[in-house]
């Protein structure tokens, strides 16, 4: 296949991350995790214990810590400032603090340039995130946006919790991703939208597995076209 990115976009619990790294497992792309990226920094802003209501702090912390993926792991891992932090990134605290850094313009224009170096430098990309084809590649030869209605997406999110062992209400599941929906969707910098020529997959009563069959399918016709 020649040189290409593929966006895939969408709210928190519509399966973003699964979906992305088993099509660019299938596709032998390469696989970015955006989300990796707010959260790494926000674990860094934890652990220097800046005040997560303070942009000008964060932005600080943003400028003066390193976050890197190891591309010879599959999916890459996330380093900060050369540690693998992988296995901590999907905390409660991580994941809470990722929402205030995605909040700080500076930091999203310090990221939104990093993956688009990451683009041009790591040759076939699939990329994952809310901004992916609609800021950061809006040229991008394919981009998906994969949505689900938020009870499905909480009752998601509540077994894949149950699954680690934690005690959850899926009530308050539902809550926190309403709130977050709205949050992203109206932030003033990379908001959550449907990115423009995007295919919008609806992955309510989808498995993740026809999902990404569906994925890799259009990409691969329209390959075959393109080679005739």
């Amino acid at each position: 296949m020649r040189r290409m990115v593929i966006t895939i976009d969408g709210p928190a619990g519509t399966g973003k991350s699964t979906v992305s790294r088993a099509v660019a497992d299938r596709l032998g792309f390469n696989f970015l995790d955006t989300g990796a990226m707010y959260r790494a920094i926000g674990l860094a802003a934890l652990r220097r214990e800046a005040p997560m209501d303070s942009p000008r702090e964060l932005s600080f912390v943003a400028e003066h810590c390193r976050v890197e993926f190891d591309w010879s792991k599959r999916p890459p891992g996330v380093l900060l400032n050369g540690e693998p932090v992988g296995h901590l990134l999907r905390g409660k605290e991580a994941t809470d603090a990722a929402k205030f850094v995605a909040q700080v313009p500076a930091i999203r224009a310090k990221l939104v340039e990093e993956q688009r170096r990451i683009g041009q430098t790591h040759g076939n990309l699939v990329t994952e995130g809310r901004d992916q084809g609609s800021v950061v590649f809006p040229t991008a030869e394919f981009k998906f946006y994969l949505t689900a209605t938020p009870e499905e997406r909480a009752h998601r999110r509540a077994r894949e919790l149950r699954s680690r062992g934690e005690i959850v209400d899926e009530k308050d599941i539902l809550r926190q991703i309403m709130d977050r929906d709205e949050r992203d969707r109206s932030r003033s910098v990379g908001p959550l939208a449907i990115p423009e020529g995007a295919e919008v997959v609806d992955t309510t009563t989808l498995s993740m597995a026809d999902v990404v069959e569906r994925i890799v399918s259009k990409v691969s016709r329209l390959e075959v076209r393109n080679r005739r």
